[in-house]
């Protein structure tokens, strides 16, 4: 997938934006973007690279429910999900960002993405973030039927284990915050003792602003909640440091959804 014209000039400024605020400064008035940064990585990493190890997680604490929509809130913490799919340098800049205000993430990867981008499975653990299933395809699953929902599940969870040994903790719906009760039964069966859903919608997909996207994660999120963000989009990077500048104000953490909930 080769980046547009568009996009590539929306994660230049936009990475010009973060280098300003890394350093204090402003970026220059009139600096012209590198295009080098921009460039999406090569699709094909070497073999040797390309299997990272998952990390051993924790076990969860008993009577969650099957959908989970939010962590305890008794404590300072919250987790930003993101829906992982669309160009790799700005999943890339939302990860460097996120490392270096000390957050960690929770990715929900699509398959697709992952065929397409397989060196981005690796990126991701690496940063010290969470990865989990987002379906194959990112159809409708919920209006799918039996049949159709677990090739969608098993496809990404598939895809997973190859790359990294482990289909991951969690699984969310495609084009749904919720489950229905089939494709609920159908990620158990699966292997995805929960769904994860979220309390916070942050409409960054409908391409708001940087400052929409910051004002509504603002209004809503509090101690415990699990935020929707997307990394297809170049305007969520502009609005991840304002959000992260924000929760540290408010005394909250961003963890991975593992950590928030044990």
């Amino acid at each position: 997938m080769s980046m547009t014209r568009r996009t590539v000039l929306q994660v230049a400024a936009a990475g010009a934006l973060l280098a300003g605020c890394a350093d204090g400064r402003p970026p220059a008035a009139g600096a012209s973007p590198d295009p080098a940064a921009s460039k999406a990585p090569p699709a094909h990493p070497p073999a040797a690279s390309a299997r990272p190890a998952a990390p051993a997680l924790p076990p969860l604490p008993p009577g969650l429910p099957a959908q989970i929509e939010h962590g305890p809130r008794d404590r300072p913490q919250v987790a930003l999900t993101f829906h992982g799919r669309g160009e790799p340098a700005i999943a890339t800049a939302l990860l460097t960002e996120a490392e270096r205000a000390g957050a960690r993430l929770t990715v929900l990867a699509v398959g697709e993405w992952l065929d397409e981008y397989p060196q981005l499975a690796r990126r991701v653990l690496d940063g010290g973030h969470e990865l989990g299933n987002h379906t194959q395809t990112h159809g409708d699953i919920c209006a799918m039927g039996a049949a159709a929902a677990t090739a969608e599940i098993t496809g990404c969870a598939d895809r997973l284990r190859k790359l990294t040994g482990s289909p991951g903790r969690w699984f969310r719906p495609s084009q749904a915050r919720l489950a229905t009760p089939l494709v609920e039964r159908l990620a158990r069966e699966s292997g995805y003792e929960h769904v994860l859903a979220y309390d916070v919608d942050s409409l960054d997909f409908t391409e708001p602003g940087t400052g929409a996207v910051r004002a509504k994660v603002a209004k809503d999120v509090g101690p415990g909640s699990v935020v929707s963000l997307h990394f297809g989009y170049a305007g969520t990077i502009g609005a991840l440091p304002g959000i992260l500048d924000d929760l540290k104000r408010r005394g909250l953490r961003a963890v991975t959804t593992t950590e928030l909930l044990t």
